[in-house]
């Protein structure tokens, strides 16, 4: 089965969705990939593109809703329309079983949103001045980088983009900013920086660009390099040879 494509759309749903959280929780993906009708590895795995720290998988269990479980919880929030916030339903609903983003994720994807008691909010404090917005369309139209527009209104990037997916959907910029440096490039530069490998081994190299020794060997061999035990470029040969 395909997964649904990252719209811009969907993506600033995402980026609501999980807010100012850092790092991402296990139950906050699995919540917005009920919300956004995907799988929680796809979710996971766009928000990292993104840039933002997400928890690993296997950091706590997510329980999936049985039938049973998601048909009590629609029948106990179209019973007390509007009596409810997403935090009181999960200190209710299965004794507490499960987080309110895993609440919410799962009322969004059954549509019943309307149907929850919005939550007090702070008093409302706008996040980017006229002028500030009007910085970041300039910017984006002269074909800034993000980490521009971040370094120029001292904000961060994940900041500035999920701004600009705000000003995308409400068609004051044409297409989304992009992003000069990403984390495979840092990565990358990182085993670059080490320079002649030949008197290392994987071990220490994993030890050096902070990677696991197997994500080491992947790299040594997608990029023909040689270590002290580990044959990058022999491998590389032989696996191009092979698929001829």
């Amino acid at each position: 089965m395909s997964l649904p494509k990252w719209t811009p759309e969907r993506t600033e749903t995402l980026v609501k969705f999980v807010g100012d959280e850092s790092p991402v929780s296990q139950e906050t993906v699995a919540g917005a990939a009920e919300a956004l009708e995907t799988t929680p590895r796809s979710v996971a795995s766009k928000l990292r593109k993104m840039d933002y720290e997400v928890e690993l998988a296997n950091a706590h269990a997510h329980r999936a809703y049985t039938e049973a479980q998601e048909e009590t919880l629609r029948t106990f929030v179209e019973s007390n329309p509007g009596e409810y916030t997403y935090a009181e339903i999960a200190k209710l609903f299965e004794d507490g079983a499960f987080s309110p983003k895993s609440i919410q994720g799962k009322i969004l994807s059954m549509e019943l949103t309307d149907l929850v008691k919005a939550a007090p909010k702070p008093a409302s404090v706008r996040t980017y001045t006229p002028e500030e917005e009007a910085v970041i369309i300039q910017m984006i139209n002269d074909g800034a980088y993000v980490e521009a527009i971040a370094e120029a209104l001292d904000r961060t990037v994940n900041s500035i983009r999920g701004k600009a997916l705000s000003l995308l959907r409400a068609e004051e910029i044409s297409k989304m900013p992009t992003q000069e440096h990403t984390k495979s490039e840092n990565r990358k530069d990182a085993l670059a920086e080490l320079g002649d490998l030949v008197n290392l081994t994987v071990a220490a190299i994993a030890e050096a660009i902070q990677k696991t020794e197997r994500g080491v060997k992947t790299m040594l061999t997608r990029r023909g390099l040689t270590c002290s035990d580990w044959d990058g470029a022999e491998r590389k040969a032989k696996a191009a040879s092979a698929a001829e």
